[in-house]
């Protein structure tokens, strides 16, 4: 019974440290998605010219519970002068598809 205590008692500690832990790792923001199937092809989207503002295009995001992909429509965006806005993507790597979030470049 004595050497069950000793490796419970570090066991718990761990998981305490780990819940402490955990939340600052959730903070980051950052998420990477790596899939073994490729997206389907981009749905194409009708858009009209709206002055002030820039079309963000639909792509496919990975469902996990579904385990399948499902389209996530375009949407509207004020414009940065002097900015490009580059859309989300799913890049080749290996034989994963790896999803890179849209960004704002000059």
């Amino acid at each position: 019974m004595q050497l069950h205590r000793h490796i419970l008692v570090p066991l718990l500690v761990l998981a305490a440290l780990g819940a402490v832990i955990a939340p600052t790792a959730e903070a980051r923001g950052y998420v990477s998605v790596s899939v073994g199937v490729a997206p389907p092809p981009p749905r194409y989207e009708r858009v009209i010219v709206r002055r002030g503002h820039v079309w963000a295009p639909g792509y496919w995001r990975w469902a996990p519970r579904a385990r399948r992909y499902v389209w996530v429509r375009g949407y509207w965006m004020p414009a940065r002068p002097g900015w490009r806005w580059v859309g989300p993507r799913w890049v080749p790597r290996g034989p994963h598809w790896v999803f890179r979030a849209g960004y704002w470049t000059r």
